[in-house]
């Protein structure tokens, strides 16, 4: 079994940066037919407002795992989905049979999650969102790693 966790903020964010706006629905076609994935999770705050979004997210084939959030004192919604990342890979680790976990992500604070799972002998790719930004602990894993910017171009629009 292959599953694609994917921490929406920092894709959504590192994306961006790069001057792209991903294609959700075309994007999931992407990861199934690059890496036939059997499941594909998405790690993302929840905002009632945008419940029509998700619910485009789910027909596409997106499995969305949400985080709570809250208005930051700058206004900023908060919603880091992190903790949940982690503990539904752990749990997938030990409830399946998963041969190639892949992770889009370049966050470092999944290097611990990432070395665990290199000692118990499990396959990883991390998909980095943007490389120049991808974490420096992260590069110092064993992974695989895979640059999305030479992808985007098959899933997203240039933003203008």
């Amino acid at each position: 079994m292959i599953i694609v966790y994917i921490d929406a903020a920092n894709l959504h964010k590192e994306s961006k940066s790069l001057g792209f706006k991903i294609n959700y629905k075309n994007f999931i076609v992407w990861l199934r037919q690059k890496y036939k994935a059997d499941k594909i999770y998405l790690f993302i705050g929840f905002i009632p407002k945008y419940k029509s979004l998700y619910k485009n997210l789910e027909g596409f084939g997106y499995i969305l795992i949400f985080k709570e959030t809250f208005e930051g004192v700058n206004g900023n919604v908060k919603g880091n989905c992190d903790a949940e990342l982690v503990l539904k890979v752990c749990n997938d680790f030990y409830e399946k049979d998963i041969n190639y976990f892949i992770l889009v992500t370049g966050d470092g604070d999944f290097k611990c999650l990432v070395d665990f799972l290199i000692e118990n002998n499990s396959r990883v790719l991390l998909i980095a969102p943007n490389y120049k930004k991808f974490s420096a602990l992260l590069k110092k894993s064993k992974s695989e790693v895979l640059d999305l910017n030479d992808y985007y171009h098959k899933f997203s629009k240039l933003l203008k």
